[in-house]
């Protein structure tokens, strides 16, 4: 997931069973509590600014990237939440780990760049890069050795009471040993690969993120040389978590092992003859980020290629390493990768946590996940016949997952075999290449639709997939552009020419979110489906600016990043804030995944200056400094996380009492405004502007998974108290949906 998201768990307090498997040790002390209400991180307390304060006030600006770290706190406190099933609440733990990787392959890979490099520029906040490097650090450290404290302390506790089972080595039966050593011998051994270190085996070349084991040795091999240290890479095509057959487990239970633990238990026969001494599992963070020069590139599909195979191998950022590993070795390891000891991090576990989501996958057990439940339709769209018709007669908003996402497939399939589709445009950013979205579009090329499809390649972690995406669209028939090079195609736009009755009409599809089906069913996000002639004439210019070469071409009613986006949105905050000065009522709502851009910043705080209330619903980072006497009194900013992975960028201002709802592909980020192509789209239908806003104030009274952000740089969980619980997410839910 690009990403979700409280702690609840009075067991949190006082449980202690042994750890996990895959590291047979004492758990640490340590007297941070696993139930906080207050996520803490690196983001000290700033004295307050006077009114008179420059808004450009470094003070008044939190760090990007320590606001992040702080994001993936809050999807860690969810696996602390006994409102989640339990299994999610193993989930939201191992997407912390994920969530994390990310942070540490992107974010401190760019931050150690630039020092690297010698830029050491400091951002609106004013932290030199080395502060920050720092202050994540710490952060980090102290986070992730609360992960594997709430893993072992009070997880997998619960998940044993429930008849799942993790089984450390030490715990396994006679019998069940001896199906591990069958299991090594017959699909670990045969394609493990030790690697003894000498002159002439060099420490070897590890992939980014992988398992790996380093081994002390004793005694001398075949060749006469003497034991030392060696490398055990664990086969990447091997799982790495393996479930005990039925019979050899607990009546009642579905237990599994590591294979750590397998490969653990059976070094000594990869090295026979020799003493293992010790054999400790690590795993290497590297740099993942891409970096394609605009300049040096004809070829953009080929450059991704090469870049995708360096981005196995690039430089270390993080190791991590079990926690009895011995300091000689971790030392040495250290030196390999050409580390500090800020960037190791012992852990109590598995180091490759993400892994465990094989278990979710594993189990049927659907009493610890969330219940099913089947999303909704509009009234409108229940009807049989052409979803032409419906849409020519009335704008169509889905709010997904709440409602169904199979609309945009349908209206795609329909255009696909209609003889009077003459053309369809579309944007993708993230979708599989075997999705019904890609069927479609395939079919109408070999319908002899023209179809032109702009994929953008450099969709982070993506870009394998579009790759093949990118080709199995051409192979169709289909015109693939990779948009414009300077600058990635974020917007979500789908355009449909049609004749009919003799005359060409346009059909769109304009969204928040990806073409991704399977997200559709995780993600927030809205589509509009509209025939609204002016916005679907500025749909098609944007394809065309896209597609082809020549100046802006004037948009009459989409905004449009990087040309009229950012100055329009600055333009609408401004406007709230001169009906303020008036005296008049003024009120803004802006929900969407992450707020960094000063410029914007320092239009809400003018707005708030002004006496204008803002309302910000922000998922992950936010720079804003809410609360400031004289500066940002009247802003209030909350995170909603739970379930669904909030992703809607939706605006509401109050404009003097003539309300507009717009809602867009863009975050409030400079990348977003500046670097590029995004769209945000007016909701023209009064009825749809009005829902978009009784949404919007469905999460602002949420007080069972909404976060507030304090003028110190924490976030306080709101609770009920003695008023009624109301959770933003079950409340759309019950509804949208059809079934919850």
């Amino acid at each position: 997931m690009e990403d979700s998201h409280r702690p609840d768990d009075d067991s949190a307090q006082h449980a202690t069973p042994p750890s996990v498997a895959g590291s047979d040790h004492a758990l640490s002390s340590e007297p941070t509590p696993l139930r906080i209400n207050r996520t803490r991180t690196g983001i000290h307390a700033k004295s307050a600014p006077s009114p008179e304060t420059d808004l450009d006030d470094s003070s008044l600006y939190f760090n990007r990237e320590l606001t992040n770290l702080q994001f993936n706190i809050r999807v860690l406190e969810q696996a602390l939440d006994a409102s989640h099933p339990l299994l999610d609440r193993l989930m939201f733990l191992l997407i912390f780990s994920s969530n994390l990787d990310e942070f540490f392959e992107i974010r401190v890979a760019g931050l150690k760049h630039q020092i690297a490099l010698g830029h050491e520029d400091s951002g609106a906040d004013g932290l030199p890069p080395r502060t920050v490097l720092a202050e994540i650090a710490r952060t980090a450290h102290e986070q992730v050795e609360r992960q594997y404290r709430i893993l072992n302390e009070t997880l997998i506790p619960a998940l044993n009471e429930q008849g799942l089972r993790f089984r450390r080595r030490s715990d396994w039966s006679e019998a069940q040993a001896e199906w591990v050593r069958g299991y090594f011998a017959d699909e670990i051994m045969p394609v493990i690969s030790p690697i003894g270190l000498d002159p002439s085996h060099p420490f070897p070349r590890l992939v980014n993120k992988s398992l790996n084991f380093i081994v002390e040795l004793d005694g001398k091999d075949a060749f006469g040389r003497e034991g030392g240290l060696a490398i055990l890479p664990a086969p990447r095509s091997l799982p790495r978590l393996i479930a005990l057959p039925t019979s050899l487990s607990e009546e009642g239970y579905s237990e599994y092992v590591f294979l750590s633990s397998m490969i653990h238990a059976h070094a000594q026969e990869v090295f026979p003859g020799m003493e293992v001494r010790g054999c400790y599992q690590f795993r290497l963070t590297r740099n993942a980020d891409l970096s394609v020069d605009p300049e040096d590139v004809s070829d953009l599909a080929s450059a991704l290629r090469g870049e995708l195979l360096a981005r196995r191998y690039g430089s270390g950022v993080r190791l991590e390493v079990a926690d009895n590993c011995p300091e000689t070795l971790t030392a040495f390891l250290l030196k390999q990768f050409e580390l500090d000891e800020q960037d190791l991090y012992r852990v109590n576990g598995p180091v490759n946590l993400t892994r465990m989501m094989a278990v979710l996958a594993d189990v049927d057990r659907p009493e610890l996940r969330y219940r099913p439940f089947t999303p909704g339709l509009p009234k409108a769209l229940n009807k049989s016949g052409s979803l032409f018709d419906t849409i020519a007669s009335n704008d169509i908003l889905l709010h997904h997952p709440f409602q169904s996402f199979t609309p945009i497939e349908d209206l795609l399939t329909e255009a696909a075999l209609d003889p009077n589709v003459l053309a369809i445009k579309q944007t993708l950013y993230r979708t599989g290449a075997d999705s019904p979205i890609v069927s479609a579009l395939v079919d109408a090329a070999r319908n002899g639709k023209e179809v032109t499809v702009v994929i953008e390649l450099r969709a982070r972690f993506d870009e394998a997939d579009n790759l093949q995406l990118a080709s199995r669209l051409q192979e169709a028939g289909a015109i693939v552009i990779y948009g414009v090079m300077a600058y990635k195609t974020h917007a979500k736009l789908l355009h449909i020419v049609r004749r009919e009755k003799g005359e060409l009409r346009y059909y769109a599809h304009l969204g928040t979110g990806n073409y991704h089906s399977k997200t559709a069913k995780l993600y927030t996000d809205y589509s509009l489906l509209t025939a609204d002639e002016t916005l679907c004439e500025d749909v098609h210019k944007v394809f065309q600016q896209l597609s082809g070469m020549g100046k802006a071409r004037h948009i009459a009613r989409l905004l449009h990043a990087p040309f009229t986006l950012h100055e329009q949105l600055v333009a609408m905050i401004d406007r709230e804030a001169q009906y303020a000065e008036k005296g008049k009522r003024a009120h803004l709502i802006i929900k969407c995944n992450s707020l960094t851009e000063p410029k914007l910043i320092r239009a809400l705080y003018r707005a708030s200056q002004a006496g204008v209330e803002c309302d910000l619903i922000i998922r992950g980072m936010c720079c804003l400094r809410p609360g400031v006497p004289g500066i940002s009194e009247t802003i209030r900013v909350r995170s909603i996380i739970g379930r669904f992975l909030e992703h809607t960028r939706v605006f509401y201002f109050y404009n003097d009492g003539k309300p507009e709802a717009w809602a867009s592909s863009a975050d409030f980020m400079e990348r977003n405004m500046f670097h590029r192509v995004e769209t945000g789209f007016p909701l023209l239908d009064k009825k749809l502007a009005a829902r978009i806003r009784k949404d919007l104030e469905t999460y602002l009274v949420d007080n069972c998974q909404s976060w507030l952000l304090q003028s110190d740089g924490t976030y306080v969980k709101q609770e009920p108290g003695d008023h009624a619980p109301i959770s933003a997410q079950e409340t759309l839910l019950y509804a949208y949906a059809h079934k919850a």
